[in-house]
């Protein structure tokens, strides 16, 4: 199968680069000290929300309940660990099957970007090498909806100036996918809960198979 398109847009984590155990000891740490049962069956449910939204999931085991300010202190508190966690983070954690393929698909002639929820994308493209490799980049600082409301995509086809329809998305979690149908783009499911949902209009054996449908 070919698909015919002028760009290409990434979820990052899971996707470009693996960031969830970051993510889990950072919430992990948080959870612990408000003395609040997590673990990583829970923690899969936080893929591809954003982080107010994890939040409320890790709070529905407490029987406390918490100002909005509280929330916010938590959700910060939460970010600066994950940021510092982060830091460990370098080029080896880029994959050479990703780092080659992205650049054969520019050689190809495809624009290509980022569609993250994350607030913490750029810092992260940054550690791995990629800072100033993708066309434009979509993420958390720039939206309101996480997936799987479409905006973050939208987002990234206005920047790139290209018409959803002329987009597909790489996704390995199912809102993601359901976030590239809702806005007309072509979903291409990557391993994770993408994998056979039902919904994505191909799925990748692996990051390169890429250069097999393109």
């Amino acid at each position: 199968m070919k698909f015919e398109k002028r760009a290409i847009i990434f979820d990052l984590d899971g996707v470009i680069c693996f960031t969830d155990r970051y993510h889990y000891q950072a919430w992990k740490m948080l959870a612990d000290k408000l003395g609040i049962y997590f673990d990583e069956k829970i923690n899969n449910r936080l893929r591809g929300v954003s982080r107010m939204a994890s939040l409320e999931i890790i709070l529905e085991r407490s029987d406390k309940a918490y100002s909005e300010e509280e929330k916010l202190a938590m959700a910060t508190e939460k970010n600066e660990t994950y940021r510092e966690l982060l830091k460990n983070m370098t080029p080896a954690d880029l994959t050479d099957e990703v780092r080659d393929t992205l650049k054969e698909l520019r050689a190809r002639g495809y624009r290509l970007a980022i569609g993250s929820s994350s607030k913490n994308t750029k810092f992260i493209l940054e550690r791995i090498g990629l800072g100033d490799f993708f066309d434009e980049i979509a993420d958390g600082t720039d939206i309101i909806h996480s997936k799987p409301d479409p905006e973050v995509f939208l987002c990234a086809a206005k920047k790139l100036g290209e018409n959803p329809a002329d987009c597909a998305v790489v996704e390995d979690a199912k809102a993601g996918i359901q976030a590239a149908k809702a806005a007309g783009m072509t979903g291409l499911a990557l391993h994770g809960d993408a994998e056979n949902c039902g919904e994505e209009d191909y799925n990748l054996k692996n990051f390169a198979d890429l250069l097999n449908i393109f």
